[in-house]
């Protein structure tokens, strides 16, 4: 039984990551439909919600049915971290997330995401700073190491549960690795078998089918997955994959109704949330990961990503509707 606090998460809970310009409540909230059991915001900079950044408040944003959720921080600033922690707090989410993880540059080089691996004392420190501000349990997600060369992820599951953290969630690869690769989870493995360690320990990276949740559940031996990339376009994979855990059987796969269905209620949740135009634009990201596999989408794609009016993209749905109708279902 997995706990963070006094959450509980049940006995295998599947975690949506928390991904930029991705994990927003719109996508949130279909994942949640689909089986997510705990959730996360896309990473918040500290600096940004000091400044009362507007994008950064924004992402605060959290609706009850999405609960548990957490708010996901990041930053290299001890006194940041901690102010931004009490903002958060007052949003009242479930639990803090520390971002230790994120590979990109923008944020690498302010000495923030994963740029904290190379200085372990300062992790320990923002952690501490973080833990210390709020009353709500905090966890922190990280990689394996900077690089090759310095894979200290098994230290930085102790000190970290030592200065209080609740859970950690790791993927399975190092900042030099980017996505590029297969994650290597053996050291994921080898911080659930520590004895020291008393705390939930989450694996992620590479998990897109449910027979890979298996192997990896019982190879590793983790409390939990968390799923990134695998969920774009296809928030169902947390429903399948509890299904084939369950049962050893895969269920059908959505049927081109349903991804129209839930394509059109992740649109009109976006254009609800962010406003027509912003709702609009970001939204033309996913229409490729929902239609996935249907032979000459293209056309319909473009009609798609070039309209700017939401009954306009309604219409286009519905053409997509007639035109695959009686199609087999897509896995």
């Amino acid at each position: 039984m997995a706990k963070i606090g006094n959450i509980d998460l049940g006995n295998f809970p599947l975690l949506l990551a928390p991904m930029e310009d991705v994990s927003d409540p719109p996508f949130r909230a279909v994942c949640k439909a689909n089986g997510a059991d705990l959730m996360y915001t896309e990473f918040i900079s500290s600096e940004g919600l000091i400044r009362d950044a507007i994008k950064s408040k924004q992402k605060l944003d959290i609706f009850d049915y999405e609960r548990p959720i957490g708010i996901q921080i990041f930053g290299g600033d001890e006194e940041a971290m901690a102010l931004a922690t009490q903002i958060v707090s007052v949003a009242e989410p479930d639990l803090v997330d520390i971002n230790f993880g994120c590979p990109v540059k923008k944020v690498v080089c302010k000495g923030a995401g994963a740029a904290i691996l190379k200085d372990l004392p300062k992790m320990v420190k923002l952690t501490d700073s973080v833990v210390k501000a709020t009353h709500l349990p905090v966890t922190v997600k990280t990689r394996l190491g900077w690089d090759e060369n310095s894979k200290n992820v098994e230290e930085v599951a102790e000190r970290l549960q030592d200065v209080g953290i609740q859970a950690l969630t790791v993927h399975g690869r190092t900042r030099a690795q980017l996505y590029k690769g297969e994650a290597d989870w053996t050291l994921i493995t080898k911080i659930k078998n520590n004895p020291r360690i008393k705390i939930p320990i989450f694996g992620n990276g590479d998990i897109d089918t449910p027979e890979k949740a298996l192997l990896y559940k019982n190879r590793y031996g983790i409390d939990g997955i968390m799923i990134g990339r695998a969920a774009i376009g296809y928030p169902w994979i947390f429903n399948e994959i509890k299904y084939f855990l369950e049962t050893g059987n895969h269920l059908p796969a959505p049927s081109i109704e349903q991804r129209i269905e839930v394509c059109r209620t992740h649109l009109e949740k976006s254009v609800a949330w962010k406003g027509p135009r912003a709702g609009i634009y970001e939204m033309r990201r996913h229409y490729a990961p929902y239609f996935k596999g249907l032979d000459h989408f293209k056309e319909f794609r473009t009609q798609l990503v070039q309209a700017d009016h939401l009954e306009e993209i309604l219409f286009v749905l519905e053409k997509v509707a007639v035109h695959y109708q009686g199609e087999p279902q897509l896995g």
